[in-house]
């Protein structure tokens, strides 16, 4: 391979790895602030005097923990794509 090909490789694999990994940590912040809306309103489900409105809070808090399921997936599926393209990468020629 041609020195400058493999420069060019090795560049498109380190942006990729590195959207990669901003997509992953992105992925990882919804997930946590999924998690800080469920324990809000846990907490709030103790102050919750009608029905309703419990009913309302259990349905929110059975949705955002499908959107964790999902964000979790992503970020599963994310890492996988991640470590193949740091295997290709490692498996390249160094260039000097």
């Amino acid at each position: 391979m041609a020195i400058s090909f493999t420069k060019s490789v090795l560049s498109r694999l380190n942006q990729e790895i590195a959207e990669l990994e901003a997509r992953m940590l992105e992925q990882k912040k919804k997930t946590d602030k999924a998690l800080l809306k469920i324990r809000q309103i846990e907490k709030d489900c103790k102050l919750s005097s009608s029905p309703s409105d419990l009913s309302s809070k259990m349905s929110r808090i059975s949705k955002l923990k499908e959107d964790i399921k999902k964000f979790n997936q992503h970020q599963l599926e994310l890492s996988k794509e991640l470590d193949k393209k740091k295997f290709t990468l490692s498996q390249l020629p160094p260039t000097e």
